[in-house]
C-alpha cells in the first residue's frame, strides 16, 4: 500500500549510544564484513562463519573469527538502542537469528511451502490468516515488538508481512532507523543497532511466537525510500527505468543478499518478496515479467528453501475482466496470469482497494476480484494470497471479502491492511485502514474470521 503520512515521526526518533561488551551472547553476531564488534562468544558457544556478511555464536566449544571482506560497504555499529518512545526502554541485543536451532542445537527448521494451491506450515496444509505491519521493523523497543507478536499469536494470526527495506538518501545522525543509505553517491547497508539489527529482532520475536514473516526488499512508492532512493545513484529519473538499470539492479541484489544471508535457516521466514506493489506503468509487459523472473531466480540461488513471491497488486487479469482499470494491463504494466506462472514464483499475490481504484460497488466488485484471481491461481497450480485489503474499516464489506477468500478454491490466505496496537509510545499509525487489537472491528476482522477458518 502507498502510505500517505510518515510513521517515522513517531517511531524513528530514538538515539543509539555505543555500548562495549567483552563476549558475544548466544546467537549474537561475531563477525562478517566490516563488523567491528566483539568476536569472542560466551562460554559454550563458538563463532560460526556463514557467509561474507555474517558470523554467529552458536552452540559449540571452539571459537573462530570472520576475516572475509564484504561485497558492499556496510555501516556497522555495536550499540545499545535507547527508545525515546517510552519511559522505560528495552535494550536492543538483536543479531542475525538464522540458525533455526533450539538452545541445545538439535532441532531442525521446518520451512513453509506449498502443495498445489494450498500453503503448508509445519507439515500441515490449511487456510491462513494474517496481517501487515510496515512499521514493526522500525521500532526501537524490543518489548513493543514482542507485544505485537504475542497479540498476533493469541489472535490466531499466522502470517505478518513486514517491510524489509528502509532506504534513505541522506544518512540520519539522530539514531533514526534505516537499512540502506545512498548518501554521498555510495550505497551503504546499515547492519548496526539502528539498522538491520532491528529487523533481526523482528525475526527473533517471530520465531519465539510462531509467527511467519513475508519480507520484501524495495518499495514501488517513495515511502521509506523505495525505488526513488536509487535514482541519483543509478542516474535515472523514474521507476520505469529502475527495472532495467544495471547499477540499480546490482545494488538491489546486493541488498537482497545482505538481508537473505542474515537468516539462513530461520523457521520464521514464510517468503521473500521482490517488492511492495511493483508497477511499470506504460512499459512493455515483458519488462516487469523479465525482472520478476530474473530476481526470483537470483533469490532462489541464495535460498532454495524459502518461497518467493512478487508483492504485486494483481492488475492485468483477463479472467472476469469487467473493463475496469485494475483489470487492464496498463494499470501496472503487468499481466497477472503471466507473472503468476513465472517458474520461481511459488505463490501469487494480489491486493484489493476499491476506493483507491475508483471501482464500485465495493463489496460486490471485491468479491468478484477475489474469485477471479483464485481461478487464475487454480489454472497456474499455485496458491493465491489476498495480501492487502482495506475499505475504510468497514466490517460488513471486509468480512464479506474474507468469507469469499476462504471459500474460493485457489485462494489460500488473506492478510488485512493493517495491524494496529497500543505500544509504549502510544497508538500505532492510523492510515485509514488500521485495525486495532482489542477493538470491536478487530473482533470482526480477526476473531470472527479465525473462528470461521477453524470451523471450515
Amino acid at each position: 500500500m502507498k502510505l500517505c503520512s510518515s510513521f517515522a515521526a513517531l517511531v524513528a526518533v530514538a538515539p543509539f549510544f555505543a555500548a562495549a561488551q567483552q563476549d558475544v551472547g548466544a546467537y549474537g553476531q561475531c563477525g562478517g564484513g566490516t563488523y567491528d564488534g566483539p568476536r569472542t562468544c560466551v562460554s559454550g558457544y563458538r563463532c560460526e562463519h556463514y557467509n561474507d556478511y555474517y558470523s554467529q555464536c552458536i552452540p559449540g566449544g571452539s571459537e573462530a573469527t570472520s576475516t572475509v571482506d564484504p561485497i558492499t560497504k556496510v555501516i556497522s555499529s555495536t550499540a545499545k538502542s535507547e527508545s525515546t518512545l517510552s519511559a522505560t526502554s528495552a535494550q536492543s541485543t538483536a543479531s542475525p537469528t538464522g540458525t533455526g536451532a533450539s538452545p541445545d542445537g538439535t532441532s531442525s527448521p521446518s520451512y513453509p511451502t506449498t502443495s498445489g494451491t494450498s500453503f503448508v506450515i509445519d507439515g500441515e496444509p490449511g487456510y491462513l490468516a494474517g496481517s501487515n505491519s510496515y512499521w514493526i521493523g522500525f521500532l526501537t523497543n524490543d518489548a513493543d515488538v514482542d507485544l505485537v507478536m504475542q497479540h498476533l499469536k493469541e489472535s490466531g494470526l499466522r502470517i505478518l508481512r513486514v517491510w524489509g527495506f528502509n532506504d534513505v538518501t541522506s544518512t540520519p545522525s539522530d539514531g533514526t532507523v534505516y537499512f540502506q543509505s545512498f548518501a554521498g553517491g555510495e550505497p551503504t547497508i546499515n547492519t548496526g543497532a539502528n539498522g538491520l539489527q532491528r529487523l533481526d529482532y523482528v525475526v527473533k520475536s517471530a520465531e519465539a511466537h510462531g509467527i511467519k514473516l513475508i519480507i520484501n526488499f524495495v518499495n514501488n512508492w517513495a515511502d521509506y525510500g523505495g525505488m526513488a532512493a536509487y535514482f541519483d545513484y543509478a542516474g535515472i529519473s523514474d521507476n520505469t527505468q529502475w527495472y532495467n538499470n544495471t547499477k540499480a539492479q546490482t545494488q538491489y541484489k546486493k541488498y537482497i543478499k545482505a538481508v537473505v544471508s542474515r537468516y539462513p535457516t530461520s523457521p520464521a521466514i514464510f517468503a521473500w518478496e521482490l517488492a511492495n506493489e511493483p508497477r511499470c506503468t506504460g512499459c512493455d509487459l515483458s519488462v516487469l515479467k523479465t525482472w520478476i523472473a530474473d530476481t526470483a531466480k537470483y533469490i532462489k540461488s541464495l535460498d532454495a528453501n524459502r518461497m518467493v513471491t512478487t508483492g504485486e497488486e494483481g492488475f492485468g487479469l483477463s479472467i472476469g475482466d469487467d473493463g475496469s482499470y485494475p483489470y487492464t494491463t496498463g494499470a501496472g504494466g503487468s499481466d497477472f496470469e503471466e507473472t503468476c506462472a513465472v517458474e520461481n514464483i511459488d505463490f501469487c499475490t494480489y491486493h484489493l482497494y476499491p476506493d483507491s481504484w475508483s471501482v464500485s460497488p465495493a463489496k460486490e466488485w471485491g468479491n468478484a476480484w477475489i474469485e477471479n484471481h483464485a481461478k487464475a491461481c487454480v489454472a497456474a497450480g499455485k496458491p493465491c494470497l489476498l495480501e492487502e485489503f482495506g475499505f475504510s474499516n468497514d466490517c460488513d464489506v471486509e468480512s464479506s471479502w474474507q468469507a469469499t477468500a476462504l471459500s474460493a478454491e485457489g485462494n489460500s490466505a488473506d492478510l488485512f491492511w493493517q495491524y494496529g496496537d497500543e505500544l509504549s509510545y502510544g497508538q500505532t499509525h492510523q492510515d485509514g485502514n488500521s485495525v486495532y487489537y482489542g477493538t470491536d472491528l478487530y473482533d470482526c476482522i480477526v476473531t470472527d474470521h479465525v473462528s470461521d477458518i477453524d470451523a471450515a
